[in-house]
């Protein structure tokens, strides 16, 4: 190789530019693919005032009840018949028998009631109800009417 004209040896410093390029792309492609990963199913949860957050257990059991009345245990649908029988079966595996019970806020009350029911048959020890915190929007167009 020659640089201005003398002989000199090879370079051997390695080129890193198009690998930053190519690690660049691929954060670009999971930082945008990343928020259509999220699955779970709709609900409408009713607002409340007061309310806990859900504790970060991994292992949770959620019970939904979307707006169709559909009742799925974390993602599986079931039917409310098979409900006491799934759970029982789920808490032979299982130390923790606490259940969090989300459903939304259109679904009549009598489907709510049969769901904890059910749950409550299966031998659950703790029925949580997930709620959704009231919006500060709100809380500030309430106290000015």
């Amino acid at each position: 190789m020659m640089v201005n004209g003398k002989n000199s040896s090879l370079m051997s410093d390695i080129n890193v530019t198009p690998f930053v390029d190519v690690m660049l792309v691929l954060l670009i492609i999971f930082m945008v693919t990343a928020p259509m990963m999220v699955q779970g199913v709709d609900v409408a949860l009713p607002e409340v005032r007061h309310s806990d957050s859900l504790p970060s257990e991994e292992d949770q059991l959620i019970i939904s009840i979307d707006k169709d009345g559909k009742i799925r245990i974390n993602e599986a649908e079931v039917e409310i018949d098979l409900l006491q029988e799934k759970l029982t079966k789920i808490f032979e595996n299982r130390l923790s028998r606490d259940i969090f019970l989300k459903a939304d806020k259109g679904v009549p009350y009598g489907k709510v009631v049969e769901a904890m029911s059910e749950i409550k048959g299966a031998g659950v020890e703790k029925l949580g109800m997930v709620t959704q915190p009231v919006e500060q929007e709100e809380k500030s167009s309430k106290k000015g009417s």
